[in-house]
C-alpha cells in the first residue's frame, strides 16, 4: 500500500498550532506524511514537509483545511484542476462547510485515513474578471467603492442582453454561496443538491432588483456600464481587482470541482439549519449564551466555542 500524504491549509493568522500538533502526533503514529505550502513552514512542526503552493494540492491524496469556511474554500480552489477531498477543521466563528470540531479529530483522521466518509461535490463558477482567470465556489461578486456612487452594470445570458442593475454591490453565487454574500444581499437560499447560478443585486437603486435565477448551462456576462462607480471584484471575499472602471465580469458554472469529507452528512445538514436559524436573530452572541442552561455555559467557556455554533 503506497504511503498516504495529507496536505494541511492553515487559517492565515490564526493561532492553529494545538490543531497542528494534534494532527502530526496522529500521522507519526499512523505513519502518514504531512505537507504545507512553504509560506507557513515556519508555522508547522519539522516533520511536515514544506512545498512550493502550487504542488501540496497535486501530490496530497486529501487535504486538512484548518480555520473557518473562508480557508475551507481556499483550499478547495488550491485543487480545482484535479479535486481532492478536504476534511474542514472549525476554528472559524460560524462556518456553513466545516464539519469537524478539535475534538472530534482523532476520529475524523481515522475515518479519513481509511476512507470512511462521504463526498459532497461542489460546483465553482470560472471567471473571466476584466481579462483574467479565477474561480469561486461561493460567489463573484461587483462591489462599489464608498462614496464613489453605484456599481452600474447590464446583465447578458448566451449573448442576449437582459436589462440593467444600479446598485451597491451585485453579486454571482452558486447553491453553496446562496447562504453567504447572496443570502445577505436578500437572494434565496438554494439547496446545495440544485445546479443553478443566481444573480442578486443589493441595495437596487434603479433596473432590475431581485434575483436572478438562470441554468448552469447559461453564459453569464456583467458589463460595467458608461458612468459605473469604481468597483470591486471580490471571488469567496478576497478582492481580485480594485478600482475597476469598464470591462465585464463574464461567468460559467462548472460541475464537480471540489469535494468535501462528509463523516456525518445528516448531523451537517442540521447544524447548518440552526446556523441559518441563528442569523435571523436580533440577539448578540452574548445575549445567547444567557438562554442557554449553566452547565451547557460553562462547557462551552471551557472548550471556546461560540454560543452560537
Amino acid at each position: 500500500m503506497d504511503q498516504i500524504r495529507l496536505g494541511l491549509v492553515l487559517h492565515p493568522t490564526r493561532d492553529v498550532s494545538e490543531v497542528v500538533d494534534l494532527i502530526v502526533d496522529w500521522a507519526t503514529r499512523h505513519r502518514i506524511t504531512l505537507a504545507v505550502r512553504e509560506p507557513d513552514r515556519h508555522r508547522v512542526p519539522a516533520t511536515v514537509e514544506p512545498l512550493p503552493t502550487a504542488r501540496v494540492a497535486p501530490t496530497s491524496d486529501a487535504l486538512i483545511s484548518i480555520g473557518g469556511d473562508g480557508t475551507m474554500l481556499g483550499a478547495l480552489r488550491s485543487a480545482v484542476g484535479d479535486p481532492k477531498p478536504v476534511l474542514g477543521v472549525h476554528l472559524g466563528q460560524l462556518g456553513f462547510l466545516v464539519e469537524v470540531e478539535p475534538p472530534e479529530l482523532p476520529t475524523a483522521l481515522s475515518r479519513l485515513a481509511s476512507q470512511d466518509f462521504t463526498v459532497e461535490r461542489h460546483s465553482c463558477l470560472a471567471c473571466t474578471v476584466c481579462g483574467d482567470d479565477a474561480v469561486a465556489f461561493n460567489d463573484v461578486a461587483l462591489v462599489r467603492q464608498p462614496g464613489a456612487g453605484f456599481v452600474t452594470a447590464t446583465l447578458a445570458v448566451d449573448g442576449q442582453r437582459y436589462g440593467y442593475y444600479r446598485c451597491d454591490a451585485l453579486v454571482v453565487s452558486t447553491p453553496t454561496g446562496s447562504t453567504a454574500y447572496g443570502y445577505a444581499a436578500g437572494g434565496p437560499l438554494v439547496s446545495p443538491a440544485s445546479d443553478v447560478v443566481v444573480v442578486t443585486p443589493s441595495a437596487s437603486m434603479a433596473g432590475i432588483a431581485r434575483s436572478v435565477v438562470l441554468s448552469p448551462d447559461e453564459r453569464i456576462r456583467l458589463e460595467l456600464a458608461p458612468g459605473s462607480a469604481p468597483i470591486a471584484v471580490e471571488m469567496d471575499g478576497q478582492v481580485i481587482q480594485d478600482a475597476v472602471t469598464e470591462g465585464a465580469v463574464e461567468v460559467r458554472y462548472h460541475r464537480d470541482a471540489g469535494l468535501v469529507v462528509r463523516l456525518d452528512p445528516r448531523r451537517h445538514r442540521e447544524r447548518n439549519q440552526l446556523k441559518l436559524s441563528l442569523l435571523d436573530l436580533p440577539l448578540l452572541p452574548e445575549q445567547l449564551r444567557e438562554l442557554l442552561p449553566e452547565g451547557l455555559r460553562q462547557e462551552l467557556s471551557r472548550r471556546r466555542l461560540p454560543p452560537h455554533r
